[in-house]
């Protein structure tokens, strides 16, 4: 498959981190400057139980999903997932076109991201929640690879964030 101009953003990091709100922000910038793109929250993509993960259906999705896109026109993928950073490699190849990577980890404070959570979690989910939050903030920034761009999001508005990350990207109207 042609690869030219073929680009993917990965958006990290810790539950209650903000990744999929500032990737909606990063999308309503993106439509306001007429840059064609699609977002994935990749979470959805083995969200199951048994939890699938070992047959990596989060890969087999992604690459039937972004054929589709692929065979609309699209060029631009942003995705979400919590440890997309550290998955970047098989990601990109499970989307079969060799595309430009960028890999942003969103990073926050531990009451900054409880806080969120406390704003969509409740009762045991809650606390099942800051505990894999936690554990996935210690994991993302003892094995991110030191070419994955950190961004701090506590203190900051959603659209703040997406603008830093839109000055990392290339993305143009053209593609």
């Amino acid at each position: 498959m042609d690869s030219a101009g073929t680009s993917v953003l990965f958006i990290g990091g810790r539950s209650g981190v903000g990744k999929t709100t500032v990737a909606l922000a990063l999308h309503d910038l993106l439509v306001e400057r007429g840059v064609r793109h699609a977002v994935v929250e990749g979470d959805a993509l083995d969200l199951a139980y048994p939890e699938p993960w070992e047959h990596r259906l989060a890969e087999r999705n992604l690459a039937a999903i972004w054929s589709n896109y692929r065979a609309l026109g699209y060029r631009r993928l942003i995705y979400t997932n919590t440890v997309s950073v550290l998955e970047t490699g098989v990601l990109s190849a499970a989307m079969g076109d060799a595309p430009a990577v960028v890999a942003v980890l969103l990073e926050a404070d531990t009451t900054t991201a409880n806080t969120r959570l406390a704003g969509r979690e409740t009762g045991r989910q809650l606390e099942d929640h800051r505990l894999r939050s936690a554990r996935a903030a210690e994991r993302l920034a003892r094995e991110a690879p030191d070419a994955v761009h950190r961004i701090r999001t506590t203190a900051r508005s959603p659209e703040d964030v997406a603008a830093q990350i839109l000055a990392l990207l290339e993305w143009d109207q053209s593609t």
